[in-house]
């Protein structure tokens, strides 16, 4: 009988087909089934790989030292603390990014502290070792700790870990290697979870923190099978706008740590430079005065974070009005100019409607509902709210104010940068200590938020 030449991934879930379907029966998406070439492994290959790796032995769970889950610093701060403290030895690690965002800068940049420590192993798939090494010169990292690599085969990257048995390996990236004992090329379905399997063994079975890049796709998820990010121990997302200086690092997985932490960083002809308080950054080149605009706090994992909302509502040229949201959650916008006109007797509904977040920050937290219902409505009412006016609450569909959590280190935080009023819920309002400096107004809907703004 005539051997299978060809086998169907799904790029979701990584589940094998024999034929081609217009849906996966494992998790259900549609048109996520490609054809890759049937994978053809040497018995030997596959021996010599396995060898590599010292043969593991179960250990009752009593005996086990944790202490040797030994955490070390990058020496970038804003790294350390999207991994939870700082990377963790024999911890596999999924950078992902759109192409010039900033990845490899980033993991070259950690070299220049790791090396003070620790023994590092660059492998690029797309550069040369010249080419590395003016970047690095560029960066400033020069260290004879620091060894570059510029291959593709994963077969020779093993054995030059085996030579060098250094304490940090970095891959760039995961989708330019290939291993040889597969038919399929680079890149593939096949080629990246293979890969990805054999450097998580490496990790495990020698206790060496790998760090792997890869690239994104048009969706804007790691290219490659979902079930990628399933083996991995950390996934982190460097996002921004490349015409921005600003880029933010968060995590969407991490098995040590919390995966609501985010890390601010600025681009800038020397690399990445790291942006401790990245309230200020939002909040600079702000307009005083100006009608359309509202300050609110957010949490990003234990971080309060200022956030610029504006909007602007215009008389609809068309029919049908036209409605942007950028930064801020459509849907959920569109709901607050329902709430908007329904419960703040607002004729938005035939207006142009634009909301935007300054400084590429996505706000997916419900205490920035009400700094956008007001920045609407000063926008529609042409009054400006006042540059050192905050507001904090949630809002519900029948316009009532909701409290939030950590609203007390959110206004230590509206405090510290000056602002003078900010506008809570009145649902626990009674329960906070007065901070000096900052007037606190207590609404228990949006017609009492409105009226602030009226008043004011």
């Amino acid at each position: 009988m005539k051997a299978k030449t060809s086998v169907f991934y799904c790029t979701e879930c990584g589940n094998e087909l024999s034929k081609w379907a217009g849906r996966c029966p494992a998790c259900g998406a549609w048109n996520t089934i490609v054809e890759q070439a049937s994978p053809k492994i040497a018995p030997a290959a596959a021996k010599g790989r396995g060898a590599m790796l010292p043969r593991a032995k179960a250990h009752p769970i009593d005996e086990l030292d944790e202490t040797e889950e030994l955490r070390f610093p990058t020496g970038m701060g804003e790294l350390d603390r999207v991994l939870g403290g700082g990377a963790v030895k024999g911890s596999l690690v999924l950078v992902g990014g759109a192409p010039g965002i900033g990845k490899s800068t980033l993991m070259l940049q950690i070299c220049s502290q790791l090396c003070l420590t620790n023994k590092v192993l660059y492998v690029s798939g797309e550069e040369s070792p010249h080419q590395l090494k003016m970047r690095a010169k560029r960066l400033n990292v020069m260290s004879d700790k620091l060894y570059v690599l510029s291959e593709t085969c994963l077969g020779d990257v093993l054995e030059s870990v085996t030579e060098e048995s250094p304490d940090v390996l970095i891959i760039d990236s995961i989708q330019t290697m290939y291993n040889e004992s597969l038919d399929s090329p680079a890149g593939s379905v096949g080629q990246v979870k293979d890969c990805t399997m054999s450097l998580m063994q490496l990790a495990k079975g020698q206790g060496i923190t790998v760090f792997v890049i890869g690239h994104v796709n048009k969706e804007g998820s790691i290219a490659g099978p979902k079930v990628l990010e399933h083996m991995v121990d950390c996934v982190l997302y460097f996002e921004g706008d490349q015409h921005m200086t600003y880029r933010i690092l968060r995590a969407a997985k991490n098995r040590f740590g919390a995966t609501n932490e985010i890390g601010v960083f600025e681009m800038r002809n020397e690399g990445l430079a790291e942006v401790p308080n990245p309230s200020e950054l939002l909040l600079s080149g702000r307009p005083v005065d100006a009608p359309g605009t509202c300050v609110t706090c957010v949490m990003e994992g234990a971080r309060p974070v200022l956030a610029e909302v504006q909007a602007l509502l215009a008389p609809a040229a068309q029919s049908v009005p036209r409605r942007t949201s950028n930064g801020f959650d459509y849907n959920r916008a569109a709901m607050l100019m329902a709430v908007l006109e329904k419960r703040g007797a607002l004729k938005v509904s035939t207006c142009d409607a634009f909301l935007n977040v300054i400084g590429g920050l996505t706000l997916d937290e419900p205490a920035a509902d009400l700094a956008a219902i007001l920045a609407l409505a000063s926008s529609y009412l042409d009054k400006p709210i006042g540059s050192r006016v905050a507001a904090i609450g949630e809002v519900g569909l029948t316009g009532e104010v909701r409290s939030v959590s950590h609203l007390g280190q959110r206004l230590s935080e509206v405090q510290r940068l000056g602002f003078e009023c900010c506008i809570i819920p009145e649902r626990h309002a009674e329960r906070l200590e007065s901070i000096k400096g900052l007037k606190l107004v207590s609404v228990s809907n949006i017609a009492n938020a409105l009226r602030e703004i009226v008043r004011s």
